[in-house]
């Protein structure tokens, strides 16, 4: 196949994208370098270290004796390009990553909520306009994000995937219809994704656009078999306030010998899923397409649920760190469950890597190989959206 990947410099787009070429298929990464950007922004630098997108693909090249080829666009902004790059390169599948990803900073301010609104929601639908506009019947996989679900509403109940049975009783009789799973965002980011959704459900209706949308956890692991063949093929390790996830932050605290800080009482039930079965799973979706003029496929696109509380227990185990609790600086429940239904890609054929089975490499090979590069003073959440705690720090 051809594919596009936009976002391919990103986290979850360069690993995807050395994946889907080393499997053979012919690929093109179209990113705008926005993250880098944000770095310079937030004065902070990924753990591991990046070169530039030049360097990266020079690398691959020289290693693999594979070409992927770098286009530098803004999909939120440069529609006309956009448009032009789709009937150029004539696509088979866009793996669509171009979206600010971080619900952190999509919180941080005014100017950073708006950002990701603009971003997010121009980018996903000049995409969708431009495929219509440029006649093309390329399979669009898109990553999502669990958090469009919220978290807690349904108790013990299992999270479908994507879509809800609901029965409604009519004077002929009970009427069933399936309809998208209710949204309810924790985040601008999160907001931006269940747009994305609804943007997805009328193009696919409209103009039988082929989509599948990918609801993900909160990725874990640095290293895919690929970003391992060089270090300047390295992939991106965030630990700071506003793009390190919880785990990366754990990882960090207990690579410097600082308590592993838990927000509020750490019953926060999350979905975890390691980069490695990303990339597998965007395959599999790659290789599974719906057919034009069906609805849009929904994977949830996690493998495994755990508190925030025991993953610092987990971590604590292995490296002996100790717990420290701090007020949480998001608006959300103190404690919530989270059941997640995943049997699609179980399906597929998907084997997932556990944080049983991987987290101490991640300590050894990344945490303490690269502890030299950490800020100290860049781990801590500055990004406050609980406005009673916003207000005790005035």
């Amino acid at each position: 196949m051809k594919i596009l990947v936009l976002g391919g410099d990103g986290f979850c787009g360069w690993p995807t994208s050395l994946y889907l070429s080393k499997a053979g298929h012919e690929v093109v990464i179209v990113d705008n370098l926005s993250r880098r950007q944000i770095d310079v922004l937030l004065e902070v630098h990924s753990l591991t270290p990046i070169a530039s997108i030049h360097q990266r693909l020079a690398a691959w090249e020289k290693i693999t004796n594979k070409t992927i080829s770098y286009v530098e666009l803004d999909v939120a902004q440069e529609y006309d390009k956009l448009v032009e790059l789709i009937k150029t390169a004539q696509p088979d599948a866009v793996v669509h990553f171009a979206e600010q990803r971080s619900a952190p900073y999509s919180m941080k301010t005014p100017k950073t909520k708006r950002y990701t609104i603009d971003n997010n929601v121009n980018a996903t639908h000049n995409l969708l306009c431009a495929l219509v506009e440029a006649g093309s019947d390329a399979h669009i996989v898109h990553l999502g994000s669990m958090g469009v679900y919220g978290y807690g509403w349904s108790g013990s109940a299992p999270i479908p995937e994507g879509y809800l049975p609901v029965k409604l009783d009519t004077p002929d009789g009970e009427l069933v219809r399936e309809i998208l799973h209710p949204a309810n965002p924790g985040s601008v980011y999160h907001l931006s994704k269940t747009l994305d959704q609804l943007m997805f459900a009328f193009y696919a209706k409209n103009d039988q656009l082929r989509i599948t949308d990918l609801h993900q956890g909160i990725v874990w692991g640095t290293q895919t078999d690929e970003t391992l063949l060089d270090e300047a093929l390295i992939n991106r390790f965030d630990y700071d306030g506003d793009y390190g996830t919880v785990l990366n932050r754990f990882l960090m605290e207990a690579a410097i010998n600082h308590p592993l800080t838990v927000h509020g009482s750490g019953g926060q039930t999350r979905a975890f899923i390691h980069i490695r079965d990303t990339v597998r799973c965007i395959e599999l979706a790659l290789t599974n397409p719906p057919k034009s003029g069906d609805k849009p496929k929904i994977f949830n696109q996690m493998t495994e649920t755990y508190t925030v509380k025991q993953l610092a227990e987990l971590i604590a185990k292995l490296t002996q760190a100790k717990i420290e609790y701090v007020p949480n600086p998001r608006k959300e429940d103190d404690k919530n469950d989270l059941v997640v239904e995943n049997q699609q890609f179980l399906a597929l054929g998907l084997q997932p890597t556990t944080l049983s089975e991987g987290l101490l490499d991640e300590i050894e090979q990344i945490a303490k190989k690269y502890a030299d590069r950490i800020d100290q003073t860049k781990i801590p959440a500055r990004s406050i959206w609980n406005k009673t705690l916003k207000a005790s720090q005035r």
